[in-house]
């Protein structure tokens, strides 16, 4: 790969500046681990001052140099003459540079400067105490450095600073600058852990991963699959920083690598305490406070790979048995030895106890690391485990989206009718993958005839709990609630299969506009967890999707944030589950297209999916959402591509799904130029919404009938005054049934906008932004600014100032809402404007367009007329207020 552009370092690059330009500045020296990026950030600094001010001089240390006097300098000094003493020749060479500057002050670049031989650090010293010189440069951790480098900073001369990892947000973007694109978040957050942060690491990790094919695009998302194959240049770098060491010590660093975290009392029973200690010294491995405890950690991530992977079979599988042995010798004394004892076990070839490897692989699940689940259980039914390992491997399989091996697993341990209750999750199980794994919508009925021949009621209630929430996402909304309902009025019913039949109620809820209700289900569902996590891991999804549902009818950012961020998105993320993850992704989506935030709409979207492009179960529901964030942009080419990717990955077992997908449309239509046609398809799914009871969802659509209205052509009934007055006053009727805040808004809104009220519309999005609906409240209030507009309200200036500012906070944002109050200028009128509200005067501008004066007056005149303004500086506050007033939205 090329050279990746500079990102990051912001303020190590202004500090460096600052030291070369500030009054009192003579420099700085930064300090950091090999490969950190210290040169490059050298380079950058230095490159950015203006040759006609700085005489820079650009020193590269080594330790070939490092051996001849001024080796250091020989690419800055001439030929030295004969004959002068060590003194002399030190003036002579700052008398050369000086002369060389000739005027200008001096900057001294010195990359490793711990290379340089005593005489040039000696003169990088002397020139540092000239009052027109600076010294910037950088060190390496660990090194010897000499006396005069070294004094510096302790006589006050030059900075000292320590040059860290990189944070996380700009390890993202670094990677973003080596792949050409954007890299999901769990790819970014693995990569970012593997690399500590060191930019020389990271880019080689991206080598590897590109070149063995484990890096790979979809929907211009870039995803690694987790698999290393690490490049001998990696391997010899990560050999370099190990060395040399006695067996002792490597067996620390080799029982570390395989074991980390690993408590220091348990290695302290397999290793001399001295090699631990040295171990330490070396900078190998780290002490870390857990628990009232002290772990060992190698000192850096990728030492364990390269460790492991230069570690001779028989040893390694020496190694994990014997670390299984001390911590089974010792106790499990916490939640997560039992999976790493049973890892031990598997890697070692010493697992033999099928109910331990069940144990752990329902662990690591509920875990949702669904990588390692997966092997343990298979271990676990090659082992022995039967029935137990059965079910629990092709539950595994179907959330890691292999539901035709799932059914093949269940298909092949016999069920005995006889017990009612192993049956039920057998039937519950292999209607799951059926269902949501092979999309066959025909499950509900099988399972139901088969749940009928069950007569032990805990075994019903279970195969009832599935049946509920299968028939919801079928849209048999009436059976569901039937059946949860009568799922939770049976006593014999599990923790699991109630809670699973709450979820089913919290979401008809949700949906039906009782978000309080809801609210309350999703909190008694959650205060159960630990007791039905183990039998269940995966309701919550279920939990989620409910809770989502909830969330983004009642326009709760703020809860969405929550939601996103809690313990369940870092594990979905670490352990590879991916309907989790892509789900989480697309209401983060969701969230940031309510705050006008475009750009982070769409690669939310983008990369939900990415994760889901192997699942159909919310694939569609993230198509459409990828359809919104583009249509949101403008871009129509791209909604329209992504709304028949939902059509045609939308699964027929997630009808209950079509409120989300059919809004996707009407917004593609719109952006597409189809406003007319868009309305209808809205008025078509608030008649199908109020059929099935939706009404939290007719809620917002409706209120998408009022963005639209202005942009509607048509002037049929569906366009008509009236027609507004109706679809507000049933906003207004639907404000008194559906709960929360934002019902009674969206009628507010309606109203004001079929009465023409732009102080209503002012209103009604101060109490958008104050939700942080961005995006609705520049709407609204860009209606007013048409209004007002028109009636050449004093008020005008207000408005448009308040527009201004709530679209400074958004990214491209091209509705139809916003554009219809947008009045249109031509090519050349914009132009004008644009000229016109930098300040330039009517004679520049014609002669920047080749115009005549009075050509750009008239243009000028009628841009005025158009927006309602009389001076430039009104225009340039008007301009402020269009969406795209750069051009990108007019041209």
């Amino acid at each position: 790969m090329s050279r990746w552009s500079f990102v990051g370092r912001a303020e190590q690059l202004d500090r460096l500046r600052m030291a070369v330009a500030g009054v009192r500045g003579r420099g700085i020296l930064f300090t950091g681990s090999a490969g950190i990026g210290k040169s490059r950030l050298l380079h950058e600094g230095v490159d950015a001052l203006p040759g006609d001010k700085y005489a820079v001089w650009r020193i590269a240390a080594s330790a070939t140099t490092s051996a001849m006097a001024f080796g250091g300098l020989v690419q800055v000094l001439p030929e030295q003459p004969q004959g002068l003493s060590p003194a002399g020749i030190l003036r002579w060479a700052v008398d050369v540079l000086q002369q060389q500057a000739a005027g200008r002050r001096i900057v001294l670049a010195v990359d490793d400067a711990h290379l340089l031989d005593p005489p040039s650090a000696a003169l990088v010293h002397l020139v540092a105490r000239a009052e027109n010189a600076s010294v910037v440069g950088t060190l390496r951790d660990g090194e010897q450095i000499p006396l005069p480098i070294r004094a510096l900073w302790t006589d006050g001369l030059v900075e000292r600073a320590e040059l860290g990892p990189l944070p996380p947000d700009e390890t993202a973007a670094m990677l973003t600058a080596i792949v050409g694109g954007q890299v999901d978040s769990g790819s970014t957050d693995r990569l970012g852990r593997l690399s500590a942060g060191n930019p020389l690491l990271l880019r080689e990790l991206v080598h590897a991963a590109t070149n063995s094919g484990e890096l790979v695009e979809r929907y211009g998302v870039w995803t690694w699959t987790g698999r290393l194959e690490l490049a001998p240049s990696l391997t010899e770098l990560i050999d370099i920083r190990i060395g040399q060491l006695t067996p002792g010590v490597r067996a620390v660093v080799e029982l570390v690598a395989f074991g980390e975290p690993l408590g220091l009392r348990l290695l302290h029973q397999a290793v001399e305490q001295h090699d631990v200690e040295y171990a330490e010294e070396r900078g190998l491995i780290t002490m870390v406070e857990s628990d009232r405890r002290l772990d060992v950690r190698l000192a850096h991530p990728l030492y364990g790979e390269v460790v492991r992977r230069q570690c001779p079979v028989s040893r390694t599988r020496r190694l994990q048995a014997h670390l299984a042995d001390l911590l089974e010798k010792v106790g499990k004394r916490r939640r997560e030895d039992l999976l790493r004892v049973a890892r031990w076990r598997l890697a070692s070839g010493t697992a033999q106890d099928p109910a331990m490897l069940i144990a752990a692989a329902g662990e690591a699940f509920a875990r949702y690391d669904v990588p390692l689940a997966t092997r343990l259980a298979r271990a676990a039914l090659d082992a022995g485990g039967g029935f137990d390992a059965a079910e629990l491997l092709a539950t595994i399989l179907m959330f890691a989206d292999r539901p035709a091996e799932a059914l093949g697993v269940l298909d092949a341990v016999a069920t005995d009718a006889g017990q009612e209750e192993r049956l039920s999750r057998w039937l519950t199980v292999r209607g799951m993958v059926s269902y949501w794994g092979l999309s066959q919508a025909s499950t509900v009925e099988e399972i139901a005839a088969e749940g009928t021949k069950l007569t032990d009621a805990a075994a019903q209630a279970r195969v009832r709990a599935f049946e509920a929430i299968m028939r919801l996402h079928r849209l048999d909304a009436p059976a569901a609630l039937r059946l949860a309902q009568g799922v939770l009025d049976r006593p014999a019913a599990s923790v699991a299969a109630r809670e699973l039949a709450r979820c089913t109620i919290a979401h008809l809820q949700a949906v039906q506009g009782q978000l309080y209700r809801s609210a309350s289900a999703v909190d008694l569902v959650q205060a159960k967890v630990a007791s039905w996590r183990a039998d269940m891991p995966y309701l919550q999804l279920a939990v989620e999707l409910a809770r989502g549902t909830r969330l983004a009818l009642s326009g709760d950012l703020a809860g969405i944030d929550a939601l996103v961020a809690d313990e369940f998105a870092d594990l979905a993320d670490a352990g590879d589950f991916r309907l989790g993850t892509g789900y989480l992704a697309i209401l983060r989506a969701y969230a940031a297209r309510l705050r006008g935030r475009s750009d982070t709409a769409l690669q939310a979207a983008l990369s939900a999916c990415a994760v889901l492009a192997t699942s159909r179960v919310y694939a569609g529901l993230a198509q459409s959402e990828r359809a919104q964030a583009a249509a949101l942009r403008g871009d129509a080419r791209q909604a329209a591509e992504a709304m028949a990717e939902a059509d045609r990955l939308h699964s027929p077992t997630m009808v209950v799904l079509y409120p989300w997908l059919e809004q996707a449309r009407a917004a593609t239509l719109a952006a597409g130029g189809e406003s007319a046609t868009a309305v209808k398809r809205l008025h078509d799914l608030v008649d199908r919404l109020r059929a099935d009871g939706f009404a939290g969802h007719e809620a917002l659509v409706l209120h998408d009938l009022v963005r639209l209205g202005q942009a509607a052509t048509q002037t049929g009934p569906r366009c008509s005054d009236g027609d507004r007055r109706t679809v507000a006053q049933r906003l207004t009727e639907l404000s008194e049934q559906v709960d929360g805040e934002l019902p009674p808004l969206l009628a507010r809104h309606a109203r004001a906008s079929a009465d023409g009220l732009p102080e209503g519309l002012l209103g009604a999005a101060d109490g958008f932004a104050e939700r942080g609906l961005d995006l609705l409240a520049a709407e609204a209030v860009a209606e007013a600014v048409h209004l007002l507009r028109q009636r050449r309200s004093p008020e005008l200036g207000y408005a448009r100032q308040r527009l201004g500012a709530l679209l400074a906070g958004c990214d491209m944002v091209h509705t139809p809402a916003l554009q219809a109050a947008t009045p249109t200028l031509t090519d050349r009128e914009w132009q004008v404007a644009r000229l016109a509200a930098v300040g330039g005067t009517s004679r520049a501008i014609a002669e920047q367009l080749f115009l005549s004066a009075r050509t750009v007056e008239n243009h000028l005149q009628r841009v005025y007329t158009k927006l309602g303004v009389t001076s430039r500086a009104e225009l340039r506050v008007a301009l402020g207020t269009i969406p795209g007033h750069d051009g990108t939205a007019a041209m």
